[in-house]
């Protein structure tokens, strides 16, 4: 009987340490989707429920082949592509885009980690790679990536047409609308307040 009640007290501290670490996720959520801004403000990006869309399982790899997984990217904010090898201008315009917002978030940038999940394993260009030094290039299995990222209900897209953002926590919670992440100065103001308003609401990551 002693060790069963134990037991039971081993659990709940532990529930009670997986709350506290959570907590500041939780407020940060709480502060930016509940307790909205004066004027009617909204974010931009598409909130996803966390607790639905966890970093699924998947063998991935460096572009050298050796293992290596998003979820080593915990702890930090991640702004996540995906997409062939191909990459193609919309591909380019979209890591330009990323480069630049982890710029623009200025000293809380170190924050960020921008990662391309590349969904077939033909080689990339050089020059691609040089120019987006920094990025991380993993290879993941298309048919796992493509079933565990949302798209927009009723539209005809893919998840390439997206750059989505996984909290430190490792869970996917928001996804910027096709063409966001792009050539255009317009839009990507307005996907940079939202991480910026993440960034400052967030005690983690």
């Amino acid at each position: 009987m002693e060790k069963a009640n134990n037991v039971s007290r081993g659990r709940w501290k532990l529930l009670a340490v997986l709350a506290v670490c959570a907590a500041p996720l939780i407020a940060s959520y709480f502060t930016y989707y509940v307790i909205k801004p004066k004027g009617g403000a909204t974010n931009y990006g598409a909130l996803i429920d966390p607790r639905q869309y966890p970093i699924p399982a998947m063998t991935s790899t460096t572009l050298d082949g050796k293992p290596a997984r998003l979820e080593d990217y915990k702890g930090k904010w991640i702004m996540l592509k995906v997409g062939p090898s191909d990459c193609q201008q919309t591909c380019q315009d979209q890591l330009f885009a990323m480069r630049q917002l982890r710029t623009m978030q200025g000293k809380e940038m170190n924050r960020i980690e921008r990662v391309w999940l590349i969904t077939d394993n033909e080689p990339l260009e050089t020059m691609l790679l040089r120019v987006n030094d920094g990025t991380r290039m993993l290879r993941a299995p298309a048919d796992v990536v493509e079933k565990w990222l949302p798209l927009e209900n009723g539209v005809a897209d893919n998840a390439a047409d997206h750059v989505y953002l996984i909290d430190p926590l490792g869970n996917l919670m928001m996804r910027f609308p096709k063409g966001a992440v792009s050539s255009d100065v317009d839009k990507v103001k307005r996907v940079h307040k939202d991480i910026a308003k993440l960034l400052k609401a967030s005690a983690i990551g």
